[in-house]
């Protein structure tokens, strides 16, 4: 799979897992977001549903075992070079987690994983499109929701490398 420069976009899954107000985030270690703090999740690859991919993800980025809620956002993601020609596009939908099982251990292509607390959320630097989902869950007003919100929030990303 050609992420830079694809040929068309590509599918990736991310998970909002919420426990005793904290959310789980990850700090990226590849492009095009590397080093900034983001749900956890990936690639969907060829043959899985996007429930598969999301589990699939979860185990290898955090070594944990999840019950796949609902969606509740979807993020066009798309990266510019100087030129004009699309660097990186994705289509991302971010799941809402029921239940969270095992012990968060950093794997895979994660720098860091650590649940983080509502309070410290704003302090990290996270992602163009986590802020927007966050603040539509209400983290912003310092509450994370405790159950999936009812409908599906829509981000569109345009970034120029």
């Amino acid at each position: 799979m050609q992420r830079r420069y694809p040929a068309q976009p590509l599918v990736g899954v991310g998970a909002v897992m919420i426990r005793d107000s904290r959310i789980l985030l990850i700090r990226r270690g590849k492009p095009p977001a590397e080093g900034l703090w983001s749900l956890p999740g990936g690639a969907v690859e060829l043959g899985e549903t996007l429930a598969q991919a999301l589990r699939r993800e979860i185990k290898e980025e955090c070594n944990l075992d999840i019950e796949v809620g609902p969606p509740i956002a979807v993020l066009d993601s798309i990266f510019q070079d100087d030129e004009g020609k699309i660097l990186y596009h994705y289509a991302l939908v971010d799941f809402w987690v029921n239940d969270v099982q095992g012990e968060l251990v950093c794997s895979s292509d994660a720098k860091e994983a650590q649940w983080v607390p509502v309070a410290k959320v704003a302090s990290l630097e996270l992602t163009a499109g986590l802020l927007p989902l966050l603040d539509h869950l209400g983290f912003s007003k310092g509450q994370p929701p405790k159950e999936p919100p009812s409908g599906v929030f829509y981000f569109t990303q345009l970034k120029h490398c």
